[in-house]
């Protein structure tokens, strides 16, 4: 949806504030560009604005438009996979990043199976660490974005933000945003109506939501950067070892 009056202050009046933070947008619908426009990425795109007008850095990734092996190992081409896009394309924009939104359709009350691939190949680097001997995805934030014609926005966000959390991302307050249909067959979020109006960009719900998700991630990240992350304290594998 077009960012209204009350995103565009709070851009203006943020322009350089997160300057030198990096944000990774990976959407995971099931569609390629190929096929079709992604309902899940015209949400994604007004969040992305938010935090591009306030001096981060942004990236974005379909991961419909790529092939990514099934597995949970950092390569999975050394376990015999013929193409994995994951550790060349993918790693090293989510080891750059401070933030990681995962966007995902919903699909029978879940997230899609792309979405699960995504957060299975992010475990696969679990056991890798940084300096301080904490996991490596120590120090970074993460959210959660859901699109869909039926109810599961709440449940599908806390297995996101859950899978998160517990490899290592800082999940801040308010950190999910999405947008629903009405139940059955229906327009999705951004489809044109014979009247001109577009699914679900009258919904103030969702976008007061998706400008606190935004800001929210960007305030946590930047605390963390500030303050060198995670104090190495009680939760390093140095101490294990």
């Amino acid at each position: 949806m077009p960012l209204n009056d009350i995103q565009k202050k709070l851009m203006a009046d943020n322009a350089d504030r997160f300057s030198g933070l990096k944000a990774l947008f990976i959407n995971t619908t099931l569609k390629p560009r190929s096929q079709a426009a992604s309902h899940t990425e015209d949400l994604m795109r007004d969040s992305m604005a938010l935090m591009e007008g306030c001096g981060v850095e942004v990236s974005y990734l379909r991961a419909a438009d790529h092939q990514i092996a099934f597995g949970v190992q950092p390569d999975m081409r050394e376990l015999g996979a013929k193409v994995d896009d994951w550790p060349d394309q993918f790693w090293p924009k989510v080891d750059a990043a401070d933030i990681l939104v995962i966007g995902t359709p919903i699909w029978l009350g879940e997230e899609s199976s792309l979405c699960r691939v995504i957060i299975e190949r992010l475990y696969a680097h679990s056991g890798q660490t940084n300096a301080e001997g904490q996991y490596v995805f120590y120090g970074k934030t993460g959210g959660a974005m859901v699109t869909g014609n039926e109810d599961g926005i709440k449940h599908v966000s806390m297995t996101i933000l859950y899978a998160l959390q517990h490899i290592g991302y800082v999940i801040p307050p308010q950190a999910d945003c999405g947008w629903i249909g009405e139940a059955g067959p229906g327009p999705s979020y951004g489809d044109e109506g014979e009247d001109g109006k577009h699914a679900g960009y009258d919904s103030t719900f969702t976008r007061k939501n998706l400008t606190f998700m935004s800001f929210n991630l960007m305030h946590m990240a930047q605390m963390l950067r500030s303050n060198g992350g995670i104090p190495a304290v009680g939760n390093s594998g140095k101490e294990w070892q």
